[in-house]
Formats: structure tokens, sequence, C-alpha cells
């Protein structure tokens, strides 16, 4: 059996810039040690992360715990947001049409795709072991909704505010097993 922790980043500074490089909150760095904590115990293989620095910042002192590096894949990065697609009227509009995106943004099923071809390579890669995954949002909503596809938006909304968020994963080979969430830390939603 291959077990796959998904991680959805802690809380980042909303008000950085850059999407790639927004770091965390300093709540966000205390929550992601709360991570490690969860962690703590058990054996992992692996370290893959989105390149984004929240992602992997929620998962270093973890990866840092078991000395062990973080590989990152670009393939696991968060969706490409246009311009004012950040609201909930939005969120329904994707999750509707998972091929409807903004103008200058990403679909849910974009998404999707390149995620699903990342944990594909990873399950490939890793068989019968343990892997954390550090991931965002939609990113992990578009996982979930592969592997049931009843996770709609609705789903997605109730997770928003979760940062971190850990779930786990469970795999024969390809074969999808179940899904069992393990740490939830709620946030305000700030978009």
């Amino acid at each position: 059996m291959t077990t796959l922790y998904f991680v959805r980043h802690a809380e980042p500074l909303h008000s950085w810039e850059d999407d790639r490089t927004r770091p965390l909150t300093d709540e966000g760095t205390h929550d992601a040690n709360q991570v490690t904590a969860f962690f703590e115990g058990l054996q992992i293989d692996a370290f893959i992360s989105s390149p984004y620095k929240r992602s992997y910042e929620t998962i270093l002192p973890t990866a840092r715990l078991f000395k062990k590096d973080i590989e990152t894949d670009e393939r696991l990065r968060e969706r490409k947001a246009g311009a004012n697609g950040n609201n909930r009227e939005f969120f329904r509009k994707r999750w509707e049409d998972k091929t409807f995106a903004e103008a200058d943004g990403e679909s849910i099923a974009s998404v999707q795709n390149r995620n699903i071809s990342a944990l594909n390579d990873i399950l490939k890669r890793e068989p019968k072991r343990t892997v954390v995954i550090g991931t965002h949002g939609t990113a992990l909503s578009s996982i979930i909704n592969y592997y049931n596809p009843s996770f709609g938006c609705d789903d997605y909304l109730r997770i928003i505010n979760f940062m971190p968020y850990v779930i786990e994963m469970t795999f024969n080979g390809n074969e999808y097993l179940g899904m069992k969430e393990k740490v939830i830390i709620e946030k305000k939603f700030k978009g």
C-alpha cells in the first residue's frame, strides 16, 4: 500500500504581491510546526512539494525532522488566478464547468490534469512508500474530485479556510483505496 499525505499550506501573507514567492505569516509558521507534530513518530519516505514558497515552507520543518530533502514539481503548483476571479461567484462557475477560466486564469480541469499527472508519476516512483506532498487548496480539491467526483464547489468552500489541512490518501498501485482527514486548522477567508 502507498500512503500519500497531502498538506495544504499554512496561512500565507495575503498582502504579498507575487503568488509564487508568497511566504507564510508568523501564525502560518507556527501552524507548520503543528503539522510536524502530527507526523512525529510516523515513517515518511519522501517529500514532494509545489514550488510555491508557502507550500514548501509548510512541510519544511517536517522534512528537517526526518532529515530529508524536498523535491519540487511544477505540476503541483496552484491554479493560475486570472483577473477578478478570486470570489465565490467565480468559484461556483469554475466548479460548475471545470473547463471555465476567467481571463488569464486557469480552469479546474487544467489544474486537475497536471496534478493527476504528477500524482501518477509519484505512485509509479514511490510504490509501497509514504510520501508527504505540499499543495494548495484548489490543487488538492481537484485531486479529491478526481477520485471522488461528488466532491464539488460546496466541499471546496468547506475547506477553503483550512490552512494547513492534511489528508491521507491510500493506494494499491494506482487503485485509490480511500481518504481520511488528519489535520484541520481553520482560518478566516481573506479572498
